[in-house]
């Protein structure tokens, strides 16, 4: 494409290659550049110890600053590009998703990866990805295009809703019919709601099946997000949790779907060996930072006392080394990290890109939450990473292409200089 200037280039077009928002994108950057330090600290003795490592402190270190190098090339480049494209490109990337979370059900040698007894990494190459990483911004993007349109839906049903359809003479009763639930469905916001529910539905149904509890609970509450931001009806919130909550106790309760993390949640000391082992350990490091921290490298819970140090329980580590202050200080950047991203949502050009920045920003707020909840045992663990900071390169890669993806919309937001 050949060079033009922006006197060469339309409204659109000039908005499409704004300014970036400097606070989210230094916030990311602060956090990503903490999360690397933290890494280091926390993998040097585990990664010391490895052969597969070849005995490097840094092994960890290295291949996560080289993912965080490339992730950050990749959101600047996604920033760049313009999201009204992804409109288009909502069905087709939805469909991709689905036909991922298939394959990875099936066991096909060297492209299925099973561990831990859950199929959720597909090996490509010499890449190795979760689906429902893909998942989770292909809903993000499916929804956020439909709901998008919803005002125009709205109008097109209010005839239908103010009020109640008679029958008329000679009229058949599936004729009839039809007009009551097309009046219900323009009444109470039924009819909308079926497309998202099947595909909600679907992928819920393949990631349980991996089983892939944690990435379930983060598409139901990145698409709970963004329907309530496009206006539904709060009763259907209230009647989507209580079937999710129902869902989840058939599953745990009835169908015994790992019961067993209840049990050590309830009273981690009750197997304090095998299953409890990991939380109990959590919870000394996070107990022994006190205020202050032992200071920067200076865990004892890193030195093979704490499982998964590295990955899903970095944040105890945290807890550890930098302390209480510490700790809150990485809560707080990541409280305003995602409350810009709501700022940016309010003022977003259109209302595709507002949705889709509050659906993203969701993901990250909720996955936050939940990998601190996990490791201080608010909640049973989930297997679920806290985003800048747990190792994991493909991981790092989409996460920061999801910040991108918000600076992509930051940069169409109307200014002085756009009216």
């Amino acid at each position: 494409m050949a060079w033009r200037s922006k006197r060469d280039m339309t409204r659109e077009q000039q908005w499409a290659q704004g300014p970036l928002d400097m606070p989210f994108l230094m916030l990311t950057i602060l956090l990503m550049t903490i999360g690397l330090l933290m890494l280091l600290s926390a993998s040097s003795y585990a990664a010391g110890m490895e052969e597969v490592s070849n005995y490097d402190p840094a092994y960890y270190f290295k291949h996560q600053l080289s993912f965080a190098i490339a992730g950050t090339i990749i959101m600047y480049l996604v920033s760049r590009f313009d999201y009204q494209h992804l409109r288009w490109m909502s069905v087709p990337l939805l469909i991709v998703s689905i036909f991922m979370l298939i394959i990875v059900l099936l066991p096909i040698p060297l492209i299925s990866v099973v561990r831990n007894n859950a199929r959720r990494w597909l090996n490509l190459i010499f890449v190795q990805f979760q689906p429902s990483e893909i998942a989770k911004i292909a809903v993000v993007v499916f929804f956020s295009a439909s709901l998008s349109k919803r005002p125009l839906t709205q109008l097109k049903a209010q005839k239908y809703a103010e009020k109640f359809p008679k029958r008329k003479p000679g009229q058949t009763n599936g004729t009839y019919l039809k007009d009551v639930y097309r009046w219900f469905s323009a009444k109470t916001g039924f009819g909308e709601l079926i497309p998202y529910i099947l595909v909600l539905g679907l992928i819920a149904f393949l990631l349980l099946l991996e089983p892939h509890m944690s990435g379930t609970l983060l598409i139901f509450a990145a698409a709970a997000a963004i329907l309530f931001a496009s206006g539904v009806h709060v009763g259907w919130f209230v009647a989507g949790g209580l079937g999710v909550a129902l869902l989840f106790f058939l599953l745990v309760v009835v169908g015994g779907y790992n019961s067993s993390r209840l049990d050590v949640w309830q009273d981690p000391w009750s197997d304090p060996q095998d299953k409890g082992y990991q939380i109990i350990q959590s919870i000394y490091a996070v107990a022994s930072g006190g205020l202050n921290g032992r200071g920067f490298g200076l865990s004892r819970q890193k030195y093979l006392y704490l499982p998964e140090e590295q990955n899903d329980f970095i944040f105890a580590i945290v807890c550890e080394e930098l302390g209480f202050i510490g700790a809150t200080l990485i809560i707080a950047l990541f409280m305003m990290l995602i409350l810009r991203g709501y700022y940016l949502a309010l003022h977003a050009r259109d209302r595709f890109g507002s949705l889709m920045v509050v659906g993203v920003t969701t993901l990250l707020a909720v996955q936050v939450f939940m990998n601190i909840a996990v490791v201080t045992n608010l909640i049973p663990a989930t297997g679920i990473s806290l985003p800048f900071f747990s190792y994991g390169g493909t991981a790092l890669i989409i996460q920061m292409a999801e910040m991108g993806l918000i600076l992509s919309v930051s940069r169409q937001i109307p200014g002085p200089k756009h009216d």
